[in-house]
C-alpha cells in the first residue's frame, strides 16, 4: 500500500519552501532564564531594540502604536520604514507590521512563553519580510550575514546575554596583538 505524504506540519520558517506569497518568512526561538514579564516589558519598549539589534540604529516614536525605524543595510545604506503594533498580549505576545510606502516591507510576533520546569521564558520571533531584490536579494544579503534569518539568530543570542548577564559579550574589547 503506497502511502500518501502529508502535508508538512512544521513551522513555515523552517521548511524548505519558507514563503508567504513575496514574503519570505524567518524566525527563531531561545530560552532566557528570566521570567516572562521582565522580557516582555524590555522588548515592549522598542528604544530598547537597538541595545541588542546590531542593525537597528535607531527606533523613534511616531505615535501611541507606530514608530519610525531606521536600519543598517549591507554597503553602508540606511534604511527606514513606519511601522504600527497590530497586536499585544500582556507578557504573551507583540506583532507588528511595516505600514504601506515603508522602504521594506515586513511584519511580525514576538512570543513569551514559560520554559518548562521553571527555566525562564522561551522567546520566539517570527518575521515576514519582502526581500529587496527578491531571491537574488536575499541571497547576497545572506552572503553578508545580513538577510534575517541570520539576524535574528544573532539578536536572540545577544537579547539572552543581555537580559541574563547584564552585558553582551563581544571581541570588541579583545586587545591587539600589538597591544599584548
Amino acid at each position: 500500500m503506497m502511502l500518501e505524504q502529508s502535508e508538512d506540519d512544521a513551522p513555515k520558517r523552517a521548511r524548505r519552501d519558507d514563503r508567504e506569497g513575496e514574503m519570505a518568512v524567518v524566525g527563531r526561538s531561545v530560552t532566557i532564564n528570566r521570567p516572562r514579564v521582565t522580557l516582555f516589558a524590555f522588548w515592549r519598549d522598542f528604544q530598547n531594540l537597538p541595545r541588542f539589534m546590531e542593525a537597528i540604529e535607531k527606533i523613534e516614536p511616531t505615535g501611541p502604536q507606530r514608530s519610525r525605524w531606521t536600519i543598517r543595510a549591507p554597503a553602508g545604506q540606511m534604511v527606514t520604514f513606519e511601522a504600527e503594533v497590530t497586536d499585544v498580549k500582556d507578557n504573551e505576545r507583540i506583532a507588528w507590521r511595516a505600514l504601506p510606502g515603508s522602504q521594506i516591507m515586513t511584519e511580525g510576533t514576538v512570543s513569551f512563553s514559560d520554559a518548562p520546569a521553571g527555566r525562564g521564558t522561551i522567546v520566539t520571533a517570527n518575521i515576514k519580510y519582502q526581500p529587496p531584490g527578491g531571491d537574488l536579494g536575499r541571497l547576497v544579503a545572506k552572503l553578508f550575514m545580513a538577510e534575517p534569518n541570520i539576524q535574528a539568530r544573532h539578536e536572540l543570542k545577544r537579547f539572552k546575554m543581555l537580559m541574563e548577564a547584564g552585558e553582551i559579550a563581544t571581541a570588541d574589547n579583545r586587545k591587539s596583538k600589538e597591544d599584548r
